[in-house]
């Protein structure tokens, strides 16, 4: 019943019209307003009232536009870092340890034998006497030689060229291996016509010659500016595309086994050995060891900082059965990280070289980072749009994951096949030069590719909590010349129980990886501005500027709502004469009077006229018309309610 009488009282409101005006609602804020100045502009004279209304206009302009400018920093979600340092017992960081050489020359020389023949005829030609004043090697003769003694069906997959940039305009291009030395447009390459070219004029470039595929002219050069670059880069290559139709197995078995790898272990006071590390296959690096990883078991905890509380290892990283083109740097490489996260040594990890002690001391720095609004870091990867293709060994997210997931991911979608150093998505193969001759082509477009790249960026995200191991590296040699003797002999003994020393110098890694201190740092970030400091700094600026507060706000309020009523009642009201002005238009004449409708039927000779008259030659004279009554019936029509609109016409007719 309330809500009906309140609805009544509304539409009566609203029939009856606005009470007041737009000018006397303004008049009666100014004179009620808790805030300074409206006041002063209706009871001050005009001089006085001008300058009041100008100073007023121009304060509350300063306080919307700082108003702006404080919203606008507290939706830009800025953070502030903290640093904090803790004491507790820690987890010992999880140690990833390699080989820099990922495969035994001894175990796959079969399969590189081809390969290594090629690189070797290519060295002798790169580094042949020049003719005369041409930085280019001497043709060859003949074809036929070469042809029987190397399988240049890999070499004209992926070729080796000189670039000689003598005429910058026309630089040439010749392929180590071919007869005749061609030009562009296939011009035969003559020495320069200068005989005083200076030492930086001979100097050429040795590029790697990439094809969309075979005999294609849609091809790209990769120069260096070293050989062994090229060498290198181009080595890797052909031994991918070899070592990628191996089985998995297969490979493992070709690389450095834990056995013959970790020669001693000690972590603390207890000993270890080469079953409490868990091996996994790196493309990189071949087999990899991790300790204390925490997949199977609990992961260790350090209570005291020192050398003698971490971890000691003593390796042999076998030099001697190095692959010659392919590891050109000796030594072991190493990673720390957290537990269950996979190592990327690739750009994480650190090398120790052969013959000395390295000790590393590490500092723990924990990092929390706010989540959205404030960052766009994940939790977990859930929320992140690329599957992640190293979850095939249980670890943890990570951008660096992510990252090369997404390469892979694009490169299957580009070149239809996977490059050889990331996991594989479920039903596609490594790419080889066999099944796919301009993958080399495509992969090398694509790393290179600004656009693909930053779309991987775009869609992969930070991790919001991190740990990162700050590492201080010292060596000296190891081990002394005074006491190497006896400590070969003893090593030699445990690994191969034989008296013949069968270990040496440039082979033998010691390593010694412990907490330097006993504390923590935890970088954590907070945000720089909250509501509370939103509405202290809006409610500052309005009181200063205007010497208002939270009521006056609550009063604008109000004659904001009164001002939208008066509005809707004048919008009903102007709707309202509209509807009648069409009424009026449509029926001029004004409507009878009761008067007049009861004599017409009180009056034998008034005669209604009718709306459809039948003319009189259409009757027929047979029809009876039906008899006139002495005294009609009365009209009941007019006792009829009629509408709000046509009691208000006749109300008007009979004022006139």
């Amino acid at each position: 019943m309330n809500l009906k009488k309140y609805f009544i009282r509304a539409l009566h409101r609203l029939q009856k019209g606005p009470g007041y005006t737009y000018k006397e609602l303004l008049v009666w804020y100014c004179d009620n307003t808790n805030t300074h100045g409206p006041k002063r502009i209706i009871k001050e004279g005009p001089k006085k009232k001008f300058i009041w209304f100008f100073l007023t206009l121009l304060f509350a302009s300063l306080v919307f536009w700082q108003w702006g400018i404080l919203i606008n920093t507290y939706l830009s979600y800025n953070v502030t870092s903290s640093l904090s340092i803790g004491f507790k017992t820690m987890k010992f960081p999880a140690v990833t340890v390699c080989n820099a050489n990922p495969f035994k020359y001894s175990e796959v020389k079969h399969l590189l034998k081809e390969l290594d023949k090629l690189i070797e005829a290519a060295l002798e030609r790169i580094l042949q006497p020049t003719q005369g004043d041409s930085i280019l090697p001497l043709p060859l003769n003949s074809s036929e030689n070469i042809s029987q003694t190397l399988d240049l069906r890999l070499w004209n997959q992926i070729p080796l060229v000189l670039i000689d940039e003598h005429d910058k305009d026309h630089p040439v291009i010749v392929d180590i291996f071919e007869t005749n030395q061609t030009g562009p447009g296939n011009q035969t390459a003559t020495s320069p016509v200068t005989s005083n070219t200076t030492s930086e004029e001979k100097k050429y470039k040795l590029a790697v010659k990439l094809c969309s595929h075979q005999g294609s002219n849609d091809c790209i050069y990769r120069n260096f500016t070293s050989a062994a670059q090229a060498v290198t880069e181009w080595y890797i290559l052909q031994s991918t595309s070899i070592l990628s139709k191996v089985p998995l197995q297969e490979r493992i078995r070709m690389g450095y086994q834990a056995e013959d790898m970790i020669l001693a272990c000690l972590y603390g006071a207890e000993p270890c050995n080469y079953k409490n590390f868990t091996q996994i296959y790196h493309p990189d690096h071949g087999n990899c060891y991790i300790f204390n990883w925490g997949m199977d078991e609990e992961a260790l905890n350090s209570s005291n900082p020192g050398a003698e509380f971490g971890l000691k290892l003593i390796l042999d990283i076998s030099q001697q059965d190095y692959i010659p083109y392919l590891s050109s740097a000796a030594g072991a490489r190493l990673m720390l990280h957290q537990q269950k996260s996979f190592p990327f040594l690739k750009d994480q990890g650190i090398y120790a070289m052969a013959g000395t002690e390295t000790s590393i001391g590490v500092l723990v720095d924990e990092l929390e980072r706010m989540g959205y609004p404030y960052s766009d870091c994940t939790m977990n990867g859930s929320d992140v749009p690329v599957k992640n293709l190293y979850s095939e060994y249980n670890t943890s997210y990570s951008i660096q994951a992510c990252l090369r997931s997404c390469f892979q991911n694009r490169m299957v979608e580009i070149c239809g096949c996977g490059h050889y150093m990331f996991p594989l998505p479920e039903g596609v193969n490594y790419c080889n030069n066999e099944d796919n001759p301009g993958w080399a082509y495509c992969y090398s477009s694509l790393r290179s590719s600004i656009r693909h790249r930053q779309f991987c960026i775009d869609s992969c995200k930070e991790t919001c909590n991190d740990t990162q191991y700050k590492m201080t590296i010292s060596m000296a040699d190891w081990p002394s010349e005074a006491s190497e003797d006896w400590i070969f002999h003893i090593l030699s003994y445990e690994r191969d129980l034989s008296t013949n020393v069968t270990l040496d110098r440039n082979g033998i890694i010691k390593l010694n990886i412990y907490f330097q201190e006993y504390n923590y740092r935890t970088i954590s970030e907070s945000a720089a501005t909250t509501i509370v400091w939103l509405l202290s700094s809006l409610g500052g600026q309005f009181g200063f500027w205007m010497g208002g507060s939270v009521l006056c706000l609550i009063e604008f309020g109000e004659i904001i709502i009164d001002s939208l009523w008066i509005t809707v009642i004048n919008i009903i009201s102007w709707c309202k004469g509209l509807k009648q002005k069409r009424a009026q238009a449509r029926y001029p004449d004004a409507p009878p009077t009761v008067s007049e409708l009861v004599e017409a039927h009180t009056n034998l000779g008034f005669q209604h006229e009718d709306s459809s008259p039948i003319p009189r030659n259409e009757i027929h004279l047979n029809e009876v018309l039906p008899p006139e009554p002495g005294t009609p019936p009365p009209n009941y029509d007019s006792l009829r309610v009629q509408p709000l609109d046509v009691l208000d016409l006749d109300s008007d007719a009979e004022t006139e």
